[in-house]
């Protein structure tokens, strides 16, 4: 009896979201919209919810369907609490697919926990840790983000060119920032580089005087901080700067972002970094599609507005809303052969398809997915000059 009427309020279910789907469908967005890059979050949030609009705006999706944006706080550093969100999002909300989540420790358990069980399609716009790469996913998992393992290459190649040869190395204690500090030591040290000492540090402290005295013992032309930039990666650099232990720093994409120049603006002058980011016609496409509606120069606002848009291109693809249909779908969108799309094409991207014709997904980020459903990717450098981030240029 209980297995009849399980199967019953199943199919009701089903029936249901049937309905649902003639006239709406739902996208959740699993960011951390508290936790330690909360000054991130918003204009991540922002770009999938103008890919959203955009399409819903052009009526040419799924015969005139609406997309409606569901968002959840995976708090970046809490997997018991993306998981629980994520699981909201499918059981209550009825998401159809997860623009999400955004740090690679409660990426990791979203995928593992509630996606792959469930056969939900997420593409994370910043999850990088390289293990994501190796991860069960039966073919739903994907990023618009790159990996650590090049972030790692990229890092190395900017401090050895610009003479920096040993650096002291600390990262935040997660799948996030251990992944980075092993990619980076690697490409580094075979570059010729030295990495006096990598030690982790926890996020979440008053205080970080103990960390940086054993960072200043080892010492070091810079200091790479693999941290947060609302969290403890900040706190590393404050009490560095308050030590005089070290004045010249190299900040990984967790740490790029307006508050870090608010926070340290000319204090940090001089020091380097990098962030995913392109120069390709998308960028600027995306920014003046943007406006002043929010920051289009933001860390992963670019590559939040392609997650949404690949998912909504291949259930236009696929003529459905179902992971299951449509999962299959997001690789060639992506890639070449086609017709070029960018930042505002959406609609016409929609006609395309509903027509038969391929399209070639370039959008803000100059996406390109490669080996099951990674990005290829690109960074850009940035410099600190005049207390205020400026962009050197990109690899």
């Amino acid at each position: 009896m209980r297995l009849l009427m399980t199967t019953a309020i199943a199919s009701l279910a089903f029936a249901g979201a049937a309905a649902a789907q003639d006239n709406e469908v739902k996208l959740g967005i699993l960011f951390g919209f508290t936790g330690p890059i909360e000054s991130l979050t918003p204009n991540m949030a922002s770009g999938a919810e103008l890919a959203m609009s955009e399409v819903t705006e052009a009526g040419t999706f799924m015969d005139g369907a609406t997309v409606t944006p569901v968002r959840a706080d995976s708090t970046c550093i809490d997997s018991a609490a993306a998981t629980a969100a994520a699981e909201r999002m499918i059981t209550s909300d009825g998401i159809s697919g997860l623009v999400g989540a955004d740090c690679s420790g409660v990426t990791g358990a979203v995928l593992s926990n509630v996606a792959l069980p469930n056969g939900m399609v997420m593409i994370s716009p910043s999850a990088t840790s390289p293990a994501l790469s190796d991860t069960e996913d039966d073919g739903l998992f994907f990023r618009t983000a790159p990996s650590d393992a090049r972030q790692g290459q990229i890092m190395s190649d900017i401090l050895m060119e610009n003479d920096i040869s040993t650096v002291a190395l600390t990262y935040t204690n997660n799948d996030y920032g251990k992944g980075l500090a092993d990619s980076f030591q690697a490409a580094y040290e075979a570059a010729g580089g030295t990495v006096t000492t990598s030690a982790p540090h926890e996020d979440g402290k008053g205080d970080y005087s103990a960390e940086i005295g054993t960072l200043a013992a080892a010492g070091g032309d810079a200091l790479v901080v693999a941290g947060y930039v609302d969290q403890g990666g900040a706190g590393i650099v404050r009490a560095a700067l308050d030590q005089g232990a070290f004045d010249m720093f190299h900040f990984p994409d967790g740490m790029i972002g307006d508050s870090l120049t608010d926070q340290f603006g000319d204090e940090i002058e001089g020091s380097r970094g990098q962030r995913a980011g392109n120069d390709s016609p998308g960028g600027e496409q995306f920014v003046e599609l943007v406006g002043d509606a929010f920051d289009g120069t933001s860390t992963y606002a670019g590559e939040s507005y392609d997650a949404a848009a690949l998912i909504l291109l291949a259930m236009q693809a696929a003529g459905s809303s179902d992971p299951a249909d449509y999962k299959g779908e997001i690789e060639g969108i992506a890639n070449a052969p086609g017709e070029m799309i960018y930042p505002g094409d959406l609609g016409r991207a929609m006609e395309l398809l509903a027509a038969g014709e391929e399209i070639d997904y370039v959008g803000a980020t100059a996406v390109e997915l490669i080996e099951g459903g990674e990005s290829a990717g690109n960074f850009e450098e940035l410099i600190v000059e005049g207390g205020e981030l400026t962009t050197v240029g990109y690899r």
